[in-house]
Parts: structure tokens; C-alpha cells; sequence
């Protein structure tokens, strides 16, 4: 792109991977602000696109608009720093596949040599490698259809249906990727109260009081039905974390509450 051109919201959103509907969050956010043309009409240049970069960036690497926002304060993130934490998130997923790549070639090579699996070895196996399938938007909906008329009244239905309208469903889902990885993370780590798991904590409590508007109700039966979804064996094992992650975030943010936060 050259420096005098300057892109629609629907070539922009179309160029990034993201919807027209994201480009006017951010907007409303005040994390870009793009040209307008004599005719008022909005279109964005290379500074713009910078800037948007480093919003979907951060926001993969699992930050909320508001926590963006308060980072770059009116100004744009140093774009290296941006790009040093993306390095390190990818690298981290890297990591993560090749580990799990390896144990299934060496649990294949122990078969061909007819050795026999143990039961450590299986368990080992299946926390290590199936959780790496995401399940898919069906397989999601038909886990947590029964758990939400369950632990939702009809009216709460109501509500939350009425907030969609102000959530990009793809962002969120991104969001909600990055830190479910986050929390698997520093789980294996153990430390709670550490300052990484109280960040993630605070983020996490962030995300849930977007969805809720601060309702201590709602956040209470969205809590009551994860925790029923990850102690269930049928479901478990198709989400993105399990009932030790689940509990380890819950740890941390009750660490979060006693240091005020």
C-alpha cells in the first residue's frame, strides 16, 4: 500500500481478517481514528493500519479493548514490543504442539516395538495431545445448550441476548482462546498468587463482568455452569480447559479480591 492510499472499512476489515463491526468498536474504544473524506465517509491509511495491528495483536494475546485502551493511553504501543509479545505467544503454541507431536511418535514407536503402554503413559497421552482439538461451534452449543436453560432463568436469556448486539462474537472468542491458553499455562506453573496469574486474573474478571454488566448474579450461574462443565467426564474433555485450570483460576482471582484488586 502505498502512503497517499487510503482503504474503505469494508477493504480494511476485509485486508486484516476482521469485521466492519470490529473497525467501529475500536473506533468507539478511541483506538483508531480514521480520515475522513470531503463526503465524510471513513477510510484508513497506513498509520491507521499500524495502529490496528497492534489492537488485533494485542487483543489475540488475550487483552480486552478496555485493557488495551489503558495501555496505549492515546498512543500507539511500541510496535517492536507488540511484535516481541506476539513472537513469544507463538512460540509458546509452538512448543506446545511439537510436545504433544513428540509423545504421540514415541508412544507409536513403543507400540511398534511392542511395548506396551502404561496407564501414566495413556493418561499422559490424552491431557497431552486430545485437548489440542478444538471442539467445534456445534459441538460447543450442544454441550452448554442444557447447562444454560439450566442456570439461566428465561429472562436472564432475555438480557444477555439483548447484549450480543454489542460484542463481536469473533473477537471475543479470540479473547477467550488467548487466556484459556494463558491459564493452562501457568497452571503447570502452580503459583496462584503470582503476578502473571494475578494479571490473567484480573483480565479473566474483566471479560466475565463485560458479558455480565456487572451483575454479580449472572457472573455467579456463569461460574456455577463452567464448573459443572468441566467436572463433567462426557463434556471435559472436549473444552478448552479443565477442572484444574478451572480451579486454578478461581484461586487466583480470590487472590486478586485479597490484595483488592
Amino acid at each position: 500500500m502505498t502512503a497517499d492510499r487510503h482503504l474503505s472499512p469494508a477493504e480494511t476489515a476485509r485486508l486484516l481478517g476482521v469485521s466492519v463491526k470490529a473497525l467501529r468498536l475500536y473506533e468507539q474504544h478511541r483506538l483508531v481514528t480514521p480520515h475522513r473524506t470531503a463526503a465524510g465517509w471513513r477510510v484508513y491509511g497506513p498509520a491507521e493500519l499500524a495502529a490496528l495491528h497492534q489492537v488485533i495483536a494485542l487483543k489475540r494475546l488475550g487483552f480486552p479493548l478496555a485493557r488495551i485502551a489503558a495501555l496505549t493511553a492515546g498512543k500507539a504501543v511500541r510496535l517492536d514490543a507488540v511484535l516481541a509479545a506476539q513472537e513469544q505467544a507463538l512460540a509458546r503454541d509452538a512448543g506446545r504442539t511439537a510436545e504433544a507431536l513428540a509423545l504421540v511418535r514415541a508412544a507409536r514407536a513403543r507400540l511398534q516395538r511392542h511395548e506396551p503402554l502404561t496407564v501414566d503413559d495413556l493418561a499422559k497421552l490424552t491431557t497431552e495431545t486430545t485437548m489440542t482439538t478444538k471442539a467445534t461451534p456445534e459441538e460447543m452449543k450442544a454441550i452448554f445448550d442444557p447447562l444454560i436453560a439450566k442456570h439461566y432463568t428465561q429472562e436472564d436469556l432475555v438480557g444477555l441476548k439483548a447484549r450480543e448486539t454489542t460484542f463481536d462474537q469473533a473477537e471475543v472468542t479470540r479473547i477467550w482462546d488467548g487466556l484459556f491458553a494463558e491459564a493452562k499455562d501457568l497452571s503447570a506453573k502452580g503459583d496462584p498468587a503470582s503476578p502473571a496469574a494475578l494479571d490473567l486474573a484480573r483480565r479473566w474478571s474483566e471479560m466475565v463482568k463485560a458479558f455480565t454488566k456487572g451483575d454479580p448474579g449472572l457472573a455467579q450461574k456463569a461460574g456455577a455452569l463452567w464448573k459443572e462443565a468441566v467436572s463433567d467426564p462426557n463434556t471435559a474433555p472436549r473444552l478448552p480447559v479443565d477442572a484444574s485450570v478451572w480451579a486454578f483460576v478461581g484461586k487466583a482471582i480470590e487472590a486478586l479480591k485479597a490484595q483488592g484488586g
